[in-house]
């Protein structure tokens, strides 16, 4: 009886040893590290966005971040190509020997230059066209009549009236007024009725007629 208890015991052992045999190479197939780091530029040192980085002989991959970074997990021996439409494309192969679960690296990419082929832009798509336009072109008026006409006395009184400021005037308008807000901070703000210079603007615009009323 206690040999036979010493046999079925040894049968019970046996098979988990072999299991562990057989799952250790497994085991070490089935390492994976965390592959991360930032993308930079070879001249600038500047870090390159949206980098495409995919391992090499499968579709698994990542893309950097606006900053350069990147991660992603991949095996001991693992090639990884990063490339970019600017600049040529690099491959970073992992040791095969390597047990680290975290792994840090700064890739360096170098600009790539493109020749694109040379266009020729006309503004006609066909010679027909380009004598049709040719013909109807009127040349009665010179370029310095029309430039006449445009600075007559009616036309800039015209766009006197209805023109109003740019987005430039009115930034220079806000400024101007938050500068002398910021001027008189903390005292009594600045009266113009003893200003001499406030007294002559005020004669010249009531001398042309701008505060006149005028009937529509």
């Amino acid at each position: 009886m206690k040999y036979l208890r010493i046999v079925i015991f040894s049968f019970l052992i046996l098979p988990s040893s072999w299991v562990a045999q057989t799952l250790s190479p497994q085991s070490e197939k089935a390492h994976l590290l965390q592959f991360s780091g930032v993308v930079l530029d070879q001249d600038s040192l500047f870090p390159i966005p949206f980098v495409s980085i995919v391992i090499k002989g499968t579709k698994r991959g990542t893309v950097s971040d606006v900053y350069g970074f990147f991660t992603i997990v991949i095996s001991p021996g693992d090639e990884v190509v990063f490339s970019s439409l600017t600049h040529k494309s690099r491959t970073y192969k992992m040791a095969d020997t390597t047990s680290l679960k975290y792994y840090y690296a700064i890739q360096v990419l170098t600009k790539d230059t493109f020749q694109l082929p040379i266009v020729d832009v006309y503004p006609w798509p066909s010679k027909e066209d380009f004598k049709r336009a040719f013909l109807a072109l009127d040349l009665r008026e010179t370029d310095g009549e029309r430039a006449d006409r445009n600075l007559t006395r009616e036309e800039l009184s015209y766009m006197e009236r209805t023109q109003g400021a740019s987005a430039s005037e009115n930034y220079k308008y806000v400024m101007q007024a938050y500068y002398t807000k910021v001027y008189t901070s903390g005292q009594a703000p600045v009266n113009n009725l003893l200003n001499p210079i406030a007294w002559a603007d005020f004669i010249t615009a009531w001398r042309q007629g701008k505060f006149s009323t005028k009937k529509k």
